[in-house]
């Protein structure tokens, strides 16, 4: 299932492909993304990834919700585009997509469930 490509390969085809989805649907790229496959799960953590005024924002505890809340509707908005991204690369479907935003250190991390172990067709 992935065409003979490493587990490091696949894993930094993910990550570039989060960079453009955060590039194209948030209006800029994270700072930093690393994205590991472990079973059958992609964890895609990303660094850097509020803006100024989003940073503004997040001073208060309605600031910080009303970030969130845009983050989740946006990326609820691209989830089958980047659901279907996904799971190309990684050559099983995504079944599931978990994300949560730290707004007091701009971390997001994002979870993808698949189907089956991809971990497993690196061994």
């Amino acid at each position: 299932m992935n065409n003979g490509r490493t587990k490091g390969e696949v894993e930094a085809a993910i990550r570039n492909a989060i960079i453009k989805f955060e590039q194209e649907f948030m209006g800029r790229g994270p700072e930093d993304v690393k994205a590991f496959i472990l079973c059958d799960l992609l964890v895609v953590r990303l660094k850097g990834v509020l803006t100024q005024a989003e940073r503004q924002l997040a001073k208060s505890v309605e600031g910080i919700e009303m970030v969130k809340a845009m983050r989740q509707n946006l990326i609820s908005q691209g989830r089958e585009k980047l659901c279907s991204q996904v799971s190309e690369i990684a050559g099983f479907t995504v079944s599931g997509l978990f994300t949560d935003i730290d707004t007091k250190i701009g971390e997001r991390v994002i979870v993808f469930s698949l189907e089956e172990d991809l971990e497993e067709h690196f061994r």
